[in-house]
């Protein structure tokens, strides 16, 4: 193999990295700091040279993260940092009192605190973390910039990447007049990936529906317009806070699709449309558009070309789901990359990297077209909207919604007839108080004995750093007498009495090498 993605200039090589990460967004840096925790020397190279943007700030920069990002956060000791308790709010915190409090939503419809039924979460112990935050994109990337450095990781700003070549031994980057060589290259550059189109992936999908509009404005007549998401026979438009617009105009996606720029005139003309009102627009501060085009890569890797995050996979932000399918990907590739760096991977555990999150990727685009299509301006949309609606209003509808958006529901294929095999593990609580999640932070695997078997602890020990011995009754043990723990915190196996030690020996052998 020798593959060339590049643009030619005159340029000096520098020393080589394991990995260099294409993108500083917050799913770029977090896997920065899981390779460089795992002792590997990695390059970000984002093109932007500044990292702050009033895109990424509050109201623009709002996502919700997910259950299973806030424990990855919780398990690498960077929840407290994010001071996630103290500084933000639980989504639509104010959205209503008591059991009819909104805690999300589906297309805009809002699934309720007091209907969500948690015991049929068996599995979910009570936790150190909530099932759901807000958090601000700036917030996030700063927290993990600061992580990444202070772990040795080199961030280069203003470097755009123009072009890359690859080896069987490594990858030449080029970005504007400098190379840079690495091991292994990541793009994490986000819906444009220019790593992904140098490279040889193909991205599959659907074309959009709308063309949404994001903006900052001064309105001379707020009055005008209804409080609240407001769908009309001509789109979507919603006031999230005084002059804070958002907008979905069914074009199919013509707008954002063309170069033209988002003027005054513009966005007023569009708001007037869809709200059916005269409403005047003063002045125009900030706006961006976005779709719902969806679309992912058929392979994530190509030789030692590695696609994570919206590099990978792209659709409409509703609900926030885009920025927690990032960050999972990257605690899914994290440790296994590095455990191929560092030769102490089985043979063909990267490979599962793309064969764990390809599918789950598959889901939330799915999860987003649904959205978007009972969101059309047509009786068809409405229709279906009321029927979702009346679902989501039962405990068993909200509890299912709420599962799938807060990522509890999530698992991954591995075998084994327990229902805990492939998803994320409970947070135990040992009799001294220790949790599961405040053993994870140095990110190595654990095997978790709760009957102190000396099989077990000789058996761990032979994989020297790369698994970590934990034994202690917990407070409770969900009927469990040992578990496997990858170090993405998945259950990748578990025993419920006696140990079959064929059976734990082969599952730590898949998983990890001596």
């Amino acid at each position: 193999m020798n593959t060339t993605h590049q643009h030619h200039k005159s340029i000096q090589t520098q020393s080589i990295y394991d990995v260099i990460i294409s993108g500083a967004g917050p799913v770029g840096l977090f896997l920065a700091c899981e390779l460089a925790l795992a002792k590997c020397s990695v390059l970000v190279l984002e093109k932007a040279a500044d990292p702050h943007s009033p895109l990424k700030q509050m109201p623009f920069g709002i996502r919700g993260l997910s259950s299973l990002s806030i424990e990855t956060l919780y398990r690498r000791n960077m929840f407290n940092e994010l001071q996630l308790y103290k500084r933000l709010k639980s989504p639509h915190q104010n959205a209503g009192e008591g059991s009819r409090r909104q805690v999300g939503h589906f297309a805009g419809i809002p699934f309720h605190e007091g209907d969500i039924d948690a015991s049929h979460w068996q599995y979910r112990l009570p936790s150190a973390t909530p099932t759901s935050l807000m958090s601000e994109m700036q917030e996030l990337e700063s927290i993990f910039a600061h992580r990444a450095e202070a772990l040795g990781v080199v961030i280069k700003r203003g470097m755009a990447i123009t072009g890359y070549e690859q080896t069987e031994e490594e990858v030449t980057v080029q970005a504007g007049d400098q190379s840079f060589r690495a091991k292994w290259l990541v793009g994490c550059d986000g819906a444009r990936s220019a790593v992904r189109k140098l490279g040889n992936f193909e991205f599959a999908g659907t074309e959009p529906q709308f063309t949404g509009y994001t903006a900052k404005v001064d309105i001379a007549d707020p009055e005008k317009l209804k409080p609240g998401r407001n769908v009309t026979p001509n789109g979507m438009y919603m006031q999230s806070q005084p002059g804070y617009l958002m907008i979905q105009d069914f074009d199919a996606g013509a707008f954002h699709s063309s170069d033209e720029q988002i003027t005054l005139q513009h966005l007023q003309e569009v708001l007037r449309r869809i709200s059916s009102t005269d409403v005047t627009l003063t002045a125009l501060h900030a706006a961006t558009t976005w779709t719902d085009r969806a679309r992912q890569a058929t392979a994530y890797l190509d030789g030692r070309t590695i696609l994570a995050g919206d590099a990978a996979h792209i659709h409409a932000p509703l609900g926030g789901q885009g920025l927690n399918l990032g960050l999972g990907d990257a605690m899914n590739l994290g440790w296994k990359l590095a455990a191929t760096i560092h030769n102490k991977a089985p043979e063909g555990l990267l490979d599962t990297y793309f064969t764990e999150r390809h599918p789950i990727g598959v889901q939330v685009l799915d999860w987003s077209r649904a959205q978007v299509y009972i969101m059309e301006p047509t009786p068809q949309a409405q229709a279906m909207h009321a029927v979702i609606r009346d679902l989501m209003n039962t405990p068993d509808g909200a509890t299912y919604f709420a599962g799938r958006v807060w990522g509890i529901n999530t698992q991954y294929n591995l075998g084994g007839n327990h229902p805990l095999i492939g998803r994320s593990t409970p947070n135990f609580e040992l009799e001294d108080g220790t949790t599961i999640g405040d053993l994870m932070h140095n990110g190595l695997g654990i095997l978790l004995d709760f009957r102190a078997s000396d099989s077990l602890k000789t058996l761990a020990g032979q994989y020297g750093d790369q698994l970590k011995y934990v034994t202690g009754h917990a407070k409770e043990q969900l009927g469990l007498s040992a578990v496997l723990i990858r170090p993405d915190g998945i259950v990748a196996w578990l025993a419920e009495d006696e140990v079959d030690q064929q059976s734990i020996k082969q599952a730590i052998a898949h998983w990890f090498k001596q």
